[in-house]
């Protein structure tokens, strides 16, 4: 049953590499469209119903784009979508967080000192939250607020600090910061799914059966796109948090993500205004270097103020730390790791714990047993280069460990 822990890491790095596969695709196609729509021009010969063109060039080739707003006269007879791309993003992104979180829960998801939940609750709450946020974001776009495209924007901030805060109350800093990322990310391919394309699927067969498609589906679905626009650079933020502590593993971290999503916006409107030709509104770099800069600041905030807790032991540690060979094993880790693995690491360099794994009790020792597993006893990946000097025969002996605590 041990080989279970490489595999399950083996397919956690193949769901993480379609991932960022998709994300890639989705995510650059995105941002060109968007650079391509702001930077459409209006000129006299252009057909009619359409908004405005662009010439580009690419490639050792020119190419001559045009726009409608609602639709072409008629039918194109080849016609590319650009939807798959969000779908499978969204898809790999949940399968990583099945993989990850839920496959992981009481490593990953679960920290006890903020709320003592169980595996399959702290499940269960993650996918309502995110099935609920899309209903509530969806119902707010739908009414009169709705209306009001940056009033709009407003009030989903707001209701995305929320959230923020609320992921902060219920699971580790680390899933809170992930989970933000998800619930953010499944509005952005929900608006693709059941808004933008089934929109312009409306537009195509009213084409198709000789009716003038309503310019409302286009006005609806540009609307979602803009958010879509706005909220990317956040997303990306939060996907790449968990592998720095700093950012998710503070008592501000919640304060963090809001400042996040305004330096989303900031870096979004350089890019659209620039694009739009409209100038270079330097000022926004200003304003984001400032917003990092709080950042920097809350995650660095003297510890007296984050009111740290002990963490109590989940059943699966438990398991670990009741294993004949736990002494031995616990030997080896705070001689051969808790140096750099502690609150206050003594390795000359470190100046905090590496992606906020302490390695100095007995439970934050059991708690990390798997990764102890795959990262010092199955692979050499710790100690970086081996710089404490691990033996042979002390990583055999972490590899017993594990293997005769899950054989049990």
């Amino acid at each position: 049953m041990y080989e279970y822990a490489v595999a399950w890491e083996w397919l956690s790095f193949a769901a993480r590499w379609f991932h960022v596969i998709t994300a890639i695709a989705w995510i650059g196609s995105s941002f060109y469209f968007i650079a391509l729509d702001l930077g459409l021009v209006k000129r006299p010969h252009l057909p009619v119903g359409a908004y405005g063109e662009e010439w580009q060039v690419h490639g050792g080739g020119f190419y001559h784009i045009q726009k409608y707003l609602v639709a072409p006269a008629q039918m194109p007879e080849h016609l590319t979508w650009f939807k798959y791309e969000s779908y499978f993003t969204w898809l790999s992104g949940f399968l990583m967080l099945c993989i990850v979180y839920y496959g992981g829960a009481d490593l990953f998801l679960i920290d006890r000192s903020v709320m003592d939940l169980s595996s399959w609750q702290a499940v269960l709450i993650s996918v309502a939250s995110l099935a609920i946020g899309w209903v509530f974001y969806d119902q707010l776009c739908k009414s009169p607020i709705g209306k009001n495209t940056w009033g709009l924007m407003g009030v989903l901030y707001l209701a995305l600090i929320a959230m923020a805060w609320g992921y902060t109350q219920v699971f580790s800093g680390r899933a809170a910061f992930l989970h933000l990322g998800a619930f953010t990310a499944t509005i952005m391919s929900a608006n693709v799914f059941f808004i933008i394309i089934p929109n312009q699927k409306i537009v195509v067969a009213d084409l198709i059966a000789g009716r003038t498609p309503d310019p409302k589906y286009g006005v609806i679905a540009k609307q979602r796109s803009l958010h879509n626009n706005y909220l990317t650079l956040p997303v990306i933020f939060f996907m790449l948090s968990n592998h720095y502590p700093l950012a998710f593993a503070t008592e501000f971290n919640w304060v963090i993500a809001a400042l996040v999503f305004l330096m989303g916006v900031t870096i979004r409107h350089w890019f659209n205004t620039t694009h739009a030709r409209k100038g270079k509104p330097t000022w926004t770099w200003l304003v984001t270097v400032l917003l990092f800069i709080a950042i920097m600041w809350l995650s660095t905030v003297p510890k007296v103020l984050t009111g740290e807790t002990e963490t109590s032991m989940s059943p699966v540690a438990q398991k670990f730390a009741a294993n004949d060979h736990f002494g031995a094993a616990r030997d080896v880790v705070q001689a051969r790791c808790s140096m750099c693995h502690a609150a206050e690491p003594v390795w000359e360099g470190i100046n905090f714990t590496p992606k906020s794994v302490k390695l100095e009790t007995d439970a934050e020792i059991a708690a990390h047993a798997r990764e102890i597993y795959i990262q010092a006893a199955r692979s050499h990946a710790m100690p970086p280069g081996n710089v404490t000097a691990i033996t042979p025969e002390e990583r055999r002996l972490l590899t017993a460990w594990y293997e005769s605590s899950i054989s049990q």
